[in-house]
């Protein structure tokens, strides 16, 4: 039994510090309009660090809606988005080898339906990491969407599959 609650208790603190590395880290917001009752309506930045990449931040701004339905999480963001990988270490560096295309972060914007992407394709040609972002949501055909590029120095290849 011990054993087991032991197990237990690890798995969790793992899942835990995974789900803690994906995670957005809030780096501050602008109001952008006067709500009577509840949060102003405003634009968000955040930063993702990518993951499997050492070295790399996503900055990504993106509207919040306010009001009651904002503050208690119900209300629907709007599907626009901006998206700012840098370099933010001296030298980049890899967790393993990278897929050619993944999702390294998804968020839900809404109560049903929509997320917000982002995506990670790696230009192998030109030794570069292409980040996309986007909002996808049933009902629109076309959804929204900002691109980013970061390169990596030549003498560090990326290690793709």
């Amino acid at each position: 039994m011990h054993r087991f609650l032991c197990r237990t208790i690890m798995g969790s603190v793992l899942l835990l510090g995974v789900a803690a590395a994906v995670h957005a880290e809030d780096l501050g917001d602008v109001s952008t309009a006067f709500r009577w009752l509840g949060k102003n309506d405003r634009i968000a930045i955040e930063a993702y660090d990518d993951p499997k990449v050492f070295g790399v931040t996503c900055y990504v701004s993106r509207a919040r809606t306010g009001g009651v339905k904002g503050t208690i999480g119900l209300a629907e963001d709007k599907s626009e988005a901006s998206i700012a990988c840098r370099q933010v270490a001296s030298v980049v560096t890899f967790k393993g080898v990278l897929p050619l295309q993944e999702d390294v972060f998804t968020e839900r914007m809404s109560l049903l339906f929509k997320r917000l992407h982002i995506v990670r394709i790696v230009d192998v040609k030109r030794n570069t990491l292409v980040y996309l972002t986007y909002s996808d949501k049933l009902i629109d055909g076309s959804p929204m969407n900002a691109i980013t590029a970061v390169p990596v120095n030549p003498a560090t290849p990326i290690p793709v599959r």
